[in-house]
């Protein structure tokens, strides 16, 4: 199977995605987090990083579910217009 390359909208929402999601794990190990989530902390490290820019739903709602955020408050924050900043 080929892969598109991203788009620069695309690559811009898996960083939001990533900060998101790093903020909300706040001190929690990056271990405890991906194995909580069922899945790998190197996952989870490409996801926080922006490496990743398309995950899986069902990796996101995981990783979001252990972290305690609603899917919909994710969306909202990475959604937003590109060039938009995350409040820190």
């Amino acid at each position: 199977m080929v892969r598109l390359p991203l788009t620069p909208d695309e690559i811009e929402r898996g960083r939001r995605l990533g900060a998101v999601l790093r903020r909300a794990r706040g001190e929690r190990s990056m271990l405890d987090t991906a194995l909580a989530a069922g899945i790998s902390p190197e996952t989870l490290r490409k996801i926080e990083s922006g490496r990743v820019a398309t995950p899986a739903f069902s990796t996101v709602a995981a990783v979001a579910g252990v972290l305690e955020l609603s899917l919909d408050a994710v969306w909202a924050e990475v959604a937003g217009p590109v060039g938009a900043s995350l409040a820190s």
